[in-house]
């Protein structure tokens, strides 16, 4: 599994880079709190066939995040999409707190 640093993550979004962010939190997390950009596609809810039908391409550059380092949402649904067959997927391990904790912009209710 490959991992991303907010450095990293921060210069692809910036860039012209084509991929996609998904958040695996719930979706009240989600609604609060997310880095721009990103989708919401639960790691606990049907997230397999969720990702088949929004992104069947499994050459698709797929970037997921969840809550901070401690939480294993992520982890778990990068290695989902590793079993699944994608072949470009990484995991952002810092998740909303290391992006929030770097200044980066975050939208959502809070913001």
């Amino acid at each position: 599994m490959k991992t991303l640093k907010k450095e990293e993550l921060k210069k692809m979004i910036d860039g012209d880079e084509e991929f996609k962010l998904i958040d695996v939190l719930s979706k009240d997390a989600f609604e609060k709190k997310r880095i721009p950009g990103s989708v919401n596609i639960p790691v606990d809810e049907d997230f397999e066939e969720k990702i088949k039908e929004k992104y069947p391409d499994k050459d698709t550059k797929i970037v997921v995040y969840c809550a901070s380092f401690e939480c294993h949402s992520s982890p778990k649904a990068a290695e989902k999409l590793d079993e699944m067959g994608y072949t470009e997927v990484y995991d952002y391990e810092g998740g909303i707190r290391d992006w929030e904790e770097a200044g980066y912009p975050l939208e959502g209710e809070e913001f």
